[in-house]
């Protein structure tokens, strides 16, 4: 429970720092180095495995080891509300924010690796971004088809139909994450992504160019469970 109100904690203060970034700007005193703090600490938090956490008084010391250092007078005070936080202990009211780890270096790689092999991804990119021609079977949508939340649904049910509960996400930046279908959300946040299961039936590919593009069992599965779909097909460069 205490990774969880952790997590909690640093996500949704992550999300009040980028709501103060667009308010006030993003150059105000100390906000941008607050921020790439709480994220920095959202990630050492992620690298520990939900299904496999040491005892409660070890896991305390692992996240508040993760506060590290004293930095400018900013980050001090943020450092300093991340430990408290930390040491008041889980509230019982936190939502659960879902299963979501970090992957190793080695594990993004593995994963990297097989993408190429099995669909053909190339230095991270795939379709339209290949120097190819898309083949048919490979559906393309603009990326606002995913920021609808019954764009974002269908493409999960299409997922949970094949019976695998976690997704291995790859970005841009070299991060990469494992995560419940229920926070697969196939779109680029700035830096384009990659996403897939264990079962390797199915790919999904956001761009920088805005588009969102699905191969395997998912090109089918999406139009099925979402009759709206077509609204939303991307017809090609412009």
């Amino acid at each position: 429970m205490l990774h969880d109100a952790t997590r909690r904690y640093l996500i949704d203060r992550a999300d009040e720092l980028t709501g103060n970034h667009r308010e006030r700007s993003i150059g105000a005193p100390g906000a941008l180095a607050r921020h790439r703090l709480v994220v920095d600490l959202l990630h050492q938090v992620e690298r520990l495995d939900p299904d496999d956490l040491p005892d409660p008084g070890t896991l305390t010391g692992l996240l508040l080891e993760a506060a590290g250092v004293p930095g400018p007078a900013a980050v001090l005070e943020e450092r300093e509300r991340y430990r408290s936080a930390v040491l008041a202990g889980p509230d019982p009211r936190t939502v659960p924010p879902g299963y979501r780890r970090l992957l190793s270096a080695d594990e993004a790689s593995a994963w990297r690796a097989t993408l190429r092999s099995r669909w053909g991804v190339e230095n991270d990119l795939w379709h339209p971004m290949l120097a190819i021609p898309e083949p048919p079977e490979v559906l393309i949508l603009t990326d606002t088809a995913m920021t609808r939340p019954d764009g974002v649904e269908a493409v999960r049910r299409a997922v949970r139909a094949t019976g695998w509960q976690r997704v291995a996400e790859l970005r841009e930046d070299g991060t990469g994450h494992l995560l419940d279908v229920d926070l697969f959300t196939p779109h680029y946040n700035g830096a384009e992504g990659l996403w897939c299961d264990a079962g390797l039936d199915w790919i999904a590919y956001a761009s920088h160019e805005g588009t969102v593009a699905f191969g395997g069992i998912l090109a089918t599965a999406v139009p099925a469970n979402w009759p709206d779909v077509e609204r939303w097909r991307w017809h090609g460069w412009q």
